[in-house]
């Protein structure tokens, strides 16, 4: 029997983030979303606008027998840069934060740790800046855009932005990725 369960995170643009983790063998489904921000019924355009407060991210529905809530993150932290505020690549907001949302305070603490854990090895060349909070309410993006790199792997900003974190997944967690 499979037993799931479900992280949430926020890395810059949904799209790029959903297609490196569709790579993996163990995620069940990894959905589009909006989190961590105030307005009642988020909307794409109104995220865009930077002012509901909500984050563009991702939630990960995974088998725990495959992979585990430290993976999820290892992932995670392979596939952005920790270190940029409000921003990731070319997308400037803070819809694009850093941002981990748990689920549970077991979640909370093993984020808080790892994120600590990061900063104290010195991996990066200035300081993580990832926003650890507990998920308050998950709002799902609309249906264009949910495996949205699959439907439009020729689409420039795809090409450009998120087959480089494909990449990275395929050649870094190679043993984990899904044939």
């Amino acid at each position: 029997m499979c037993m799931t369960e479900t992280a949430t995170v926020g890395g810059g643009c949904f799209w790029c983030v959903e297609a490196a983790f569709e790579e993996l063998s163990g995620v069940k489904d990894v959905t589009s979303g909006y989190a961590g921000g105030h307005a009642e019924n988020p909307t794409y355009r109104a995220v865009c606008s930077g002012d509901t407060g909500h984050a563009e991210v991702v939630q990960i529905e995974y088998d725990e027998a495959e992979l585990d809530y430290e993976d999820v993150l290892e992932v995670f932290f392979t596939v952005h840069d920790p270190t940029q505020l409000n921003r990731q690549g070319p997308d400037v907001g803070s819809q694009y934060r850093s941002i981990i949302l748990p689920h549970d305070e077991g979640q909370q603490e093993t984020a808080e740790a790892y994120v600590e854990a990061l900063d104290e090895e010195g991996g990066y060349d200035g300081e993580v800046v990832t926003e650890v909070q507990p998920l308050e309410t998950f709002h799902r993006a609309g249906e264009k855009h949910q495996n949205y790199f699959a439907k439009n792997p020729d689409d420039a900003y795809c090409t450009m932005n998120a087959q480089p974190k494909i990449e990275k997944v395929r050649e870094k967690f190679e043993q984990n990725v899904q044939t």
